[in-house]
């Protein structure tokens, strides 16, 4: 092939790694900061632990599907039983918390406290696996989210909203941030995608069981087709387009780069829930967003 022939192959193929660059941003960007307020719709109308054990069982299901048959691989025993210990932190007890909150507080104030997930991280890093190294820098950049944590709280609940709520999420936040600390130590599947698929199924299943002794059910003549298409989004969008775009971006870009996404989401979402929800917004919610969000901005940028 002549030299000329061969820097125009290399030059549209680069071309069309950074639109597809452009577009798993976007997905991650808008995509899953777009969610908070579709779960907001569907609880409203679904009972909450079955509306995310409905996400999750049936996103899990195709995901696995389409894993399966591109993967040779195999998960053993032991893989399934990691899973299973994932599952229950990063997906029953993170989106069951998460989804009974949104019933009551504004999806824009609950994407900021979930936002603080990479601050649980490192706390739990430093101060009980030893894992990360303490600095002045990542010292402040904690407290200052915690700070942001607790104006937040505090002004959510003068405003109304519940105190159960909010503790709720900040508990939500915890326990991904568990499970993500654990799942570096645990064997589980290669295959990203895999991987997911079996945690999304097994706390789609999960939070089926846990729904039933708490006497949820759905009532079909009081779901509308807004919860539906709610739903659908969450599913389709929200667990399969957003994290195929995660998985492809995770394999080419730094984490901390592709985790820059945690403050970009509750700017999504505050601005969705303003503009679709007629959520109520004031300076103490911005002061306290822009705490939160420099906070993590900090952690993710101190981290190699």
């Amino acid at each position: 092939m002549p030299l000329t022939q061969v820097i125009q192959a290399e030059h549209r193929k680069d071309s069309k790694v950074r639109v597809l660059t452009m577009l798993a941003f976007s997905a991650i960007y808008i995509l899953w900061g777009s969610t908070f307020f579709a779960i907001r719709v569907v609880v409203s109308q679904i009972p909450p632990l079955q509306a995310a054990a409905l996400r999750f069982s049936i996103a899990g299901a195709l995901l696995f599907v389409w894993a399966w048959a591109r993967s040779d691989e195999k998960p053993t025993r032991l893989e399934w039983r990691n899973t299973a210990i994932l599952a229950v932190f990063m997906f029953l007890i993170d989106y069951a918390f998460l989804f009974w909150a949104e019933k009551s507080v504004p999806s824009g104030i609950a994407s900021v406290l979930v936002a603080v997930i990479p601050l649980w991280t490192t706390t739990f890093e430093i101060f009980i696996f030893k894992r990360e190294h303490w600095n002045t820098r990542l010292i402040l950049a904690v407290f200052a989210g915690l700070g942001g944590v607790i104006l937040l709280t505090w002004n959510t609940v003068t405003e109304r909203a519940a105190l159960a709520p909010c503790l709720a999420i900040l508990v939500s936040g915890l326990s991904w941030a568990v499970g993500t600390v654990l799942s570096k130590s645990l064997s589980t599947p290669k295959s990203k995608p895999l991987n997911a698929s079996m945690q999304m199924m097994i706390g789609g299943v999960l939070l089926w069981l846990c729904s039933l002794p708490l006497g949820e059910k759905i009532s079909p003549s009081k779901v509308h087709w807004d919860a539906v298409i709610a739903l659908a989004y969450l599913i389709v969008v929200g667990s399969i387009v957003a994290f195929t775009a995660y998985v492809w971006l995770l394999s080419r870009f730094p984490a901390t780069k592709v985790a820059s996404y945690a403050y970009v989401n509750p700017v999504v979402a505050l601005a969705l829930g303003r503009w679709l929800g007629n959520e109520t917004l004031n300076w103490m919610t911005f002061v306290a967003a822009g705490l939160i969000l420099a906070s993590v901005a900090t952690i993710l940028r101190s981290k190699k």
